[in-house]
């Protein structure tokens, strides 16, 4: 076979989904909550001459500079300092801006809500990154990894999941070798557990670092690991005497090793914060949400403390200046200078689109929210959320259900009762007979309230959990009930006694 041949065989049609940096760009703040799009916001006016914070000041004629304006206002009689209020009637045509002046008194400032000073979970584990020998891109790519941990430390997204996000939102190509190379590098973190891929790796993890560190006793170090590792579903159910039988161990032997196991922590992100303090879990809420007494809701954007942005003027002179004359050529320098400029101006003004850009999707996307889940901002009852997921909102924004996710990530707003996660208001929904939809949140509501208000020398079966939920309307299956109970965090009926 000659080479063409084989060059035809090889060849295949493939389709590649490639991001510009500006929609790079403007995923990435989108991601950031209102604590971080700050800093974010910050670092770029630091990086950027071209980016200037403040409102633009209108360009002024030569005829009208400013010590000319003075002067031709004290030969008027007036004061030669201009009075900013004297072009208003009334306080309330004052603009904003003006109000954020010295001359104004603090009590008439806007109100703003603290931000927390702490180090966040992930920036302590960035930082404990420093420890380890590790090259730029492993850095990078560990991360990314880091921001992908959910609240209880745990890494559930699969590998090849990951390697798809970075290839399509940050331009990354990584193999799932490569990511499982730093991943374990972020499993020797503190706490122990952290960057595991399920609850028994992380227990595995916190086990195998007592082990090392001879914390366990000797005798008790073989049971712990094959109870993990081979009774890990008993263990789960605490079928003690079906443990103690297959691993052939005494009852004191066991219980010794159960007990061991069960000093681990399930949950090692929400230990650390525990641990430095309840200052490090405060929130500031990207959304504010008021309801007055009659029902009408009103949203703000929390985002007074991010400075207004523009492009420098001075970089636009300077463009204008290295400009050659008519008819001339520019010079080497002059098309090297242009391009510096150019760039920088480009980089500010993308800069400031993808930040209105965040804030627009932030707007429409907490507005869909509250108009779906309108009974609840007016009640505050839990019970009165509607059966919503993330397409949903998608179709009312009319935006893509992965930027939906992005918003909802991360993300707080705060109500008349109290600071919720935008998540809290995303649930599944169940369909009843008579084609009544019902939430998923609404149905665990009712079956806490039953296994709660139970006799507790005779707890409630999930057969006849199941009864009394057809009995308040929803028909679902024995499975589904035992499904929600589990989510809840509720044992089975034997274990309640």
């Amino acid at each position: 076979m000659n080479q063409g041949s084989r060059q035809l065989q090889t060849q295949a049609l493939q389709q590649v989904q490639t991001l510009s940096p500006q929609q790079i760009l403007a995923v990435k703040l989108l991601e950031l909550p209102a604590l971080e799009i700050e800093d974010r916001v910050r670092a770029e006016l630091l990086e950027n001459p071209a980016l200037e914070e403040g409102r633009e000041e209108p360009e002024r004629s030569e005829e009208g500079t400013p010590d000319e304006f003075n002067e031709n206002v004290a030969e008027d009689g007036g004061e030669a300092d201009y009075d900013a209020e004297a072009d208003f009637r009334s306080e309330e045509d004052i603009p904003d801006y003006y109000l954020r002046n010295n001359n104004v008194s603090p009590d008439d400032q806007p109100k703003e809500i603290p931000y927390a000073e702490a180090t966040s979970f992930y920036e302590m584990l960035k930082q404990q990154l420093g420890e380890h020998e590790m090259t730029d891109r492993q850095r990078q790519l560990a991360e990314y990894l880091i921001g992908s941990l959910d609240d209880d430390g745990l890494l559930r997204k699969s590998l090849s999941a990951l390697s798809d996000e970075l290839a399509i939102y940050a331009g990354i190509d990584a193999s799932e070798e490569e990511l499982k190379e730093v991943l374990e590098i972020i499993q020797q973190l503190d706490p122990p557990g952290v960057g595991a891929a399920s609850l028994q790796q992380c227990l595995m993890i916190q086990l195998q670092r007592k082990i090392e560190q001879e914390e366990i006793p000797a005798e008790l170090v073989e049971p712990t690991k094959r109870i993990l590792t081979e009774c890990y579903d008993d263990f789960t159910r605490k079928r003690w005497d079906k443990i103690a039988k297959q691993l052939q161990l005494t009852d004191e032997t066991a219980s010794k090793a159960v007990e061991e196991i069960k000093k681990l922590n399930p949950r090692p992100g929400a230990s650390l914060g525990e641990s430095l303090g309840r200052n490090l879990q405060q929130i500031v809420p990207d959304f504010l949400v008021e309801t007055d007494d009659e029902g009408n809701i009103s949203m703000t954007l929390n985002d007074g403390r991010l400075p207004e942005l523009h492009v420098s003027r001075e970089f636009s002179r300077m463009m204008e200046e290295q400009k050659p004359g008519a008819g001339n050529k520019p010079t080497r320098e002059q098309k090297e200078a242009m391009l510096f400029l150019k760039q920088k101006m480009d980089a500010a003004q993308g800069f400031i689109d993808a930040v209105k850009q965040r804030q627009q999707t932030l707007t429409v996307t907490m507005e869909a929210i509250i108009e779906l889940q309108r009974p609840f901002f007016q009640e505050g009852d839990e019970a009165l959320l509607r059966p919503m997921i993330l397409k949903d909102v998608a179709e009312r924004t009319h935006l893509d259900i992965s930027t939906i996710s992005r918003v909802s990530n991360s993300k707080y707003v705060q109500t008349n009762f109290g600071i919720f996660p935008l998540k809290f208001f995303f649930n599944d929904g169940y369909t009843t007979d008579e084609g009544e939809e019902r939430s998923v949140r609404e149905i665990k509501l009712y079956l806490k309230e039953c296994i709660e208000g139970e006799d507790h020398s005779h707890p409630l079966t999930d057969d006849e959990l199941c009864d009394l939920l057809k009995e308040k309307g929803y028909p679902i299956a024995r499975r589904t009930v035992a499904k929600y109970r589990q989510q809840l965090n509720i044992p089975v009926a034997r274990l309640r006694r």
